[in-house]
């Protein structure tokens, strides 16, 4: 796809991404309403989230009405060659106890992959995005990821299931990971984790469970500042997932988060 459609696309994701952010802005510190259980009774959904997706497809309606969503909250709907991934608020329950570590994420893609992605970050007023033929930026300016280094000196971020029995698996993993690293953190944002990932942040991330809204723009943005980006493939009860570092440190990460 040529350039100038990438950066018209651009433009969508992040007129999107801003109307939600603007959504999501007005309602934070408050009293949230419309709270609910969705998979489970630590997984909840609130009106907050419903009102930036619907900003999201308001403007995906007005500028590209032929495109498909796939959006957290309203599902899938048809339409052509290009799809628009959508986590309308990633970091629900940040949002809901007031801390503020939570994102918009907008993402368009075809049959190949990530065409652009947008990551907002309302109370930071950072915007990260990428093309898939251009340089990802943070505001505007231009980020990469840090050069090689070893694993025992890396600041890794990872995420926790929901589900009770999948945390349990997951703390083994943590109990063989924390004397290898610096440090470890779990943000509870998955979509930001990445970008931290992306501009330096963090060293390296992985996480299981994660579903395409979380991922696509996110891992657009890591990949375009040059981290590897690796899926990790569904084991036993062991949900898919992703792994994401910079320069020399995949593979001793894989051995400890596979326990091979």
């Amino acid at each position: 796809m040529p350039e100038a459609d990438e950066d018209a696309l651009l433009a969508v994701a992040l007129e999107a991404a801003r109307g939600a952010g603007a959504e999501l802005r007005a309602r934070f510190g408050h009293r949230q309403h419309g709270v609910r259980a969705k998979s489970g009774p630590t997984d909840l959904v609130s009106d907050a989230d419903l009102a930036a997706e619907a900003a999201i497809r308001d403007v995906l309606k007005s500028r590209r009405p032929d495109d498909a969503i796939l959006a957290e909250e309203g599902g899938a709907t048809a339409g052509g060659a290009l799809r628009w991934v959508v986590d309308p608020l990633d970091g629900t329950i940040n949002f809901l106890f007031g801390v503020p570590a939570w994102g918009v994420s907008v993402a368009c893609e075809d049959t190949q992959g990530g065409l652009v992605g947008v990551v907002l970050d309302p109370m930071r007023d950072e915007c990260f995005a990428a093309t898939r033929s251009g340089l990802p930026t943070l505001n505007d300016e231009p980020i990469e990821s840090r050069g090689q280094g070893e694993l025992a000196n890396a600041l890794l971020a990872t995420g926790f299931s929901y589900d009770a029995a999948v945390r349990a698996r997951q703390a083994e993993v943590i109990t063989r990971l924390l004397p290898r690293v610096r440090d470890i953190r779990r943000m509870g944002a998955a979509a930001l984790d990445l970008c931290w990932a992306a501009c330096g942040r963090f060293d390296a991330f992985y996480e299981r469970g994660l579903k395409p809204w979380d991922l696509a723009a996110g891992a657009l943005i890591a990949e375009r500042a040059g981290l590897e980006v690796r899926a990790l493939a569904e084991v036993g009860a062991e949900p898919a997932g992703v792994a994401v570092t910079r320069t020399g440190l995949m593979e001793e990460l894989l051995e400890l988060v596979l326990g091979r």
